[in-house]
């Protein structure tokens, strides 16, 4: 019985420590395709949840469209009654995994690692790879990425009155800390 208890525990115990999730619910998303000599086009989301599985390197993300906020009301409203339309395309997600990542490697220091998965915004789903930099600093890993997107690729549609003024490919900024679960 004594065995029993013990090799369950342990299994208990090794289910805890190598596959631990963390987790965010204020990541943060910003988005910039301003062209030089006119208007800024950014915007930020700091309410962005991810989860990253550290024993398999599995991450999802969710991204409430709406939640991204502008210098400009109005551009706010563009943004999301003529571009993202999001009231028919409410959330944009990435189901993705980092890969060979090693839990145990992770320190203080910055590293890079690729990342691969399914990229969905307004409604369409793409493969993308980048790489991320993740740092582990109090029990937290720091995840920052940087990604390129072209909106034609999501069915994003431009007006050509301001095809000019809007960069073809948007920045796409990833900041989160993400705590154990």
């Amino acid at each position: 019985m004594k065995k029993i208890i013990i090799l369950s525990m342990c299994f208990l115990v090794g289910n805890i420590v190598f596959s631990q999730k963390m987790m965010t619910r204020a990541g943060e998303v910003r988005f910039e395709a301003s062209m030089p000599a006119f208007e800024e086009i950014a915007g930020t989301n700091s309410t962005v949840s991810c989860i990253f599985d550290e024993a398999t390197g599995d991450f999802v993300a969710l991204v409430l469209v709406k939640a991204f906020k502008f210098k400009s009301p109005l551009m706010e409203e563009h943004f999301n009654e003529n571009y993202m339309e999001s009231s028919k395309f409410p959330k944009a997600t990435f189901k993705g995994k980092i890969l060979n990542f090693d839990a145990k490697k992770i320190s203080s220091a910055k590293s890079s690692y690729d990342f691969e998965g399914d990229l969905t915004i307004h409604g369409v789903t793409k493969k993308i790879k980048s790489k991320v930099s993740l740092a582990l600093n109090a029990g937290k890993i720091s995840a920052s990425s940087l990604i390129k997107i072209k909106p034609q690729d999501y069915n994003i549609e431009i007006p050509n009155l301001v095809k000019g003024k809007i960069a073809e490919n948007a920045n796409v900024s990833i900041n989160f800390v993400l705590e154990a679960n």
